[in-house]
């Protein structure tokens, strides 16, 4: 179902909203970071993500789960 004209115009106006705040928001976002590593430099919550796969050396030296 295609968009009305009324949704367009409040669409493009939503957009050029964000458009506008943006620069701002970024900031606000860059500030923060840097006042947090001020504040607390280390970050001892902090757990590296793990990837998905499975390193292949590591998998080939397990045994098969038996069942």
């Amino acid at each position: 179902m295609p968009i009305t004209p009324e949704q367009r115009r409040r669409r493009d106006q939503v957009e050029t909203v964000i458009r506008f705040i943006a620069p701002g928001l970024n900031l606000l976002l860059a500030a923060g970071e840097r006042l947090s590593r001020i504040v607390s430099p280390e970050d001892d919550e902090y757990y590296p993500v793990r990837s998905g796969s499975i390193d292949p050396q590591i998998g080939a030296e397990r045994e098969p789960v038996q069942r």
